[in-house]
């Protein structure tokens, strides 16, 4: 019998287990099994032509119902056209050439079949141009129609080289030679106790139900089954990290009364918010206790987090103690700098004339910095003069030393690697306390999933002052006047006394996005177009590069915002100029700043009151909303506005509606998870290696994810080393591999 971890090249051949891996990242038995049907078809119930997305590769089961055999270019081409339907909806079928005849003679009218390939848009019907089909009613095959019509047919995630089809012959192979050895020796993660406890089914149960369904009931106990597994061993994975970080040494960090933090707290010229005074309870509690930190502090744009941050860095100070944040580019890190120590005024000249004498001194340290600064502020961390450091990845070098690190703070997380945020920790004589902060708003479902080993705090208020936000979508290729209306609203602002910010996906001059900064959404490749069919807008609109701050900025001086000061900001520019730029902009100096994402989280100018984001269709749902946030930080409302070019029907548009429709970045956040799918937010897009979430859908599946929590803290609790539930280390070693492994450490 094959184990799970036998190599698909012993059971399916070397040809075919070759193209599986090179297109589908299968290898094993077991990766083969944990490849589940995306949807199962049955007859009169089928999948809804109408409804296919476009530019995917796509497989549907329908009948045909009608064929038409065309000639071109006075009759030297030839094409099938072929229309299917499954009652609802239909689409075309496209074949030209010498191979149109014989498709003309197998899809007849009334015929019924699997037909796979990529959904493309032409004189506004949906087609597929030269997809591979499969006919479940052929003549000469009556066997395969009746085992049709008798069960449902598992609709596999498949590409252009191994089709859906293929995908069940294999697996079957693979099932068959399972069943003939009664499934022996297959591990089961799930602890007896457990699985019986809710009811669950066994393993093998679960794989041929999943992949050989005889009912809808089939498929919905292998699905509850699969789901736990995953929710299972991901929460275990999370519990036992945060079991033996709870067991780590650590220097309790107590305010002192009388000291730096209570001196801060009053001069300020505001009250806190409740959420900050919550937040701010939690984490005093966590730096209290003799084992590190671990917390998550995520919130909306604008809701305090710095000020969170700042006042846990003065307490961890006052206990004797230094604190470092990290910062993803230098833009973010100077901003931070100068508004801590403007909000600190003489607390933050320790040591230094005219300093306050509980002050401390805080410094900046970044990769692009003057030798003379560097060296000073270096002697400054090591001697501990310095309480407080504000920095770049240049933090995490070698010569970087500490008196001694009590607290790391990363801000925006999820810029760096689990390597980076490490090698800062390391430099604590014992393991510093650790707080990482997030404007991106997170479900629930996702923290407890991707963040499972961080305690989580919420900042969902936003501080007095803040004034509303009004966004709006405007269609430049539909309505240019609606363009033109938005530079007419950027210089009523200005002349107001206000300013504004111009967000482009690219620099220009060929120059890529700021290697240091937020990546921009990549422009997405053209479609190579079917033969004789016409670009669509979308199309078009798609082809054109994206559009760049360089020449943006020109075409505004020169035009529209013409006698306005208008300055450039992006990440290729030298640390001066970036750093002259944004005190211009801050001191009122600059009328509009047109810049790329590098100004999309952390900077905060009150009066700026306009965004307006060019090609907006190329940034994340995320993105776009913390772009926005940058705007209305101040007693004036502010305006965002969206430019695209992109058709009022395409997903696209939809998309950018979404972000005006709602200023909740959690809601946002769902739709963002939404459109991106599971795969995008767990595996390869966060860590650079595959999710090992297939069943489980962290928007759905809550309930199921917080019960797993649930019992994997008491499984660890109980047993942390797993020595009584070997079939669970088995399958924890299999499921989570040290690659995979790593992503759970979130950086």
């Amino acid at each position: 019998m094959p184990a799970l971890d036998e190599p698909l090249k012993k059971i399916l051949g070397g040809n075919t287990a070759k193209v599986m891996a090179e297109h589908l990242d299968l290898h094993t038995a077991g990766d083969l099994l944990h490849h589940y049907p995306r949807r199962y078809a049955e007859r009169g119930e089928l999948t809804r032509l109408a409804d296919l997305p476009l530019d995917e590769h796509v497989t549907v089961v329908a009948q045909v119902a009608k064929a038409a055999l065309k000639t071109f270019n006075h009759g030297k081409g030839v094409r099938l056209e072929v229309v299917v339907t499954d009652g609802s909806g239909s689409l075309t079928l496209v074949f030209f050439g010498r191979g149109a005849y014989v498709r003309e003679k197998e899809l007849l009218p009334g015929r019924r079949g699997m037909f796979a390939g990529k959904v493309s848009l032409f004189n506004r019907t949906r087609q597929l141009l030269h997809p591979d089909y499969e006919l479940l009613d052929k003549e000469s095959g009556a066997d395969a129609a009746e085992s049709f019509a008798g069960r449902l047919l598992p609709i596999y995630p498949a590409c252009k080289q191994f089709q859906s089809w293929k995908l069940t012959k294999a697996v079957d192979t693979l099932l068959d030679l399972f069943e003939a050895e009664h499934w022996r020796d297959i591990a089961d993660p799930l602890p007896p106790a457990l699985r019986d406890g809710r009811g669950l089914a066994e393993l093998p149960d679960a794989f041929r139900k999943v992949h050989r369904p005889r009912s809808k009931a089939d498929i919905e106990d292998a699905r509850a089954r699969l789901k736990w597994d995953e929710a299972f061993v991901l929460q275990v994975a999370l519990a036992r990290r945060r079991h033996a970080d709870s067991q780590l040494p650590a220097v309790a960090r107590k305010p002192v009364p009388g000291g730096l933090l209570d001196a801060f707290d009053a001069k300020l010229p505001f009250t806190l918010t409740e959420g900050q005074l919550k937040v701010s309870a939690e984490i005093f509690t966590d730096l209290a206790a003799e084992h590190p930190m671990h917390r998550l502090l995520q919130g909306e744009v604008g809701s305090g987090k710095t000020m969170v941050a700042l006042r846990a860095m003065l307490g961890v100070v006052d206990a004797g103690g230094q604190a470092a944040m990290l910062a993803p580019t230098e833009v973010l890190a100077q901003q931070h700098h100068r508004s801590i120590t403007e909000m600190m005024g003489e607390l933050a000249e320790g040591g230094m004339l005219g300093g306050a004498e509980q002050g401390t001194k805080v410094v900046l340290l970044t990769g692009s910095m003057g030798t003379a600064a560097r060296r000073q502020a270096l002697l400054d961390l090591v001697t501990g003069e310095a309480g407080i450091v504000i920095g770049t990845h240049a933090l995490i070098e070698d010569k970087v030393q500490f008196h001694d690190l009590g607290l790391v703070v990363v801000d925006e997380q999820h810029r760096f690697g689990v390597e980076q945020r490490d090698a800062l920790r390391s430099k604590g004589k014992q393991p510093p306390h650790l707080l990482v902060m997030t404007a991106t708003p997170i479900p629930r479902t996702v923290a407890m999933t991707v963040f499972g080993d961080l305690e989580t705090s919420v900042l969902d208020q936003l501080p007095a002052g803040r004034s509303p936000i009004a966004t709006h979508v405007v269609p430049a290729k539909d309505k240019p006047h609606f363009l033109a209306r938005t530079w007419e609203r950027v210089r009523e602002e200005a002349e107001g006394g206000h300013q504004a910010y111009v967000v482009c996906p690219r620099i220009g001059d060929d120059l890529a996005e700021e290697a240091d900064g937020p990546t921009a959404a990549k422009t997405p490749k053209s479609r190579k177009k079917p033969e004789e069919s016409e670009p669509t807008a979308e199309d078009l609109a798609e082809k054109r590069p994206p559009l760049a701050v360089l020449d943006i900025a020109a075409q505004l001086a020169a035009g529209p915002l013409r006698g306005l000061r208008v300055e450039v900001l992006h990440g290729r520019m030298q640390p001066e100029a970036k750093d002259d730029v944004m005190r211009r902009f801050a001191a009122g100096e600059v009328d509009a700043l047109v810049a790329t994402t590098v100004i999309e989280v952390g900077v905060n100018v009150p009066n700026s009151t306009v965004m307006v984001i060019m090609d907006a269709d190329r940034f994340g749902v995320s993105q776009l909303h913390q772009l926005r946030g940058r705007v209305g930080r101040g007693s004036a409302p502010g305006l965002c506005l969206l430019v695209s070019e992109m058709p009022e029907a395409s997903p696209a548009r939809a998309r950018l509606a979404a972000v005006a429709a709602t200023l909740d970045g959690f809601e946002l956040s769902r739709i963002d998870l939404e459109q991106r799918r599971e795969g995008d937010v767990l595996g390869q897009a966060q860590s650079g290696v595959r999710s090992s979430l297939r069943m489980l859908t962290v928007i759905e599946d809550e309930e199921v994810i917080a019960a797993a929590r649930e019992e994997a803290a008491a499984v660890v609790t109980a047993d942390p080393e797993l020595t009584r539930l070997p079939e669970l280390r088995t399958a924890l070693d299999a499921l989570l591999d040290r690659e995979r492994e790593r992503y759970l450490d979130k950086g």
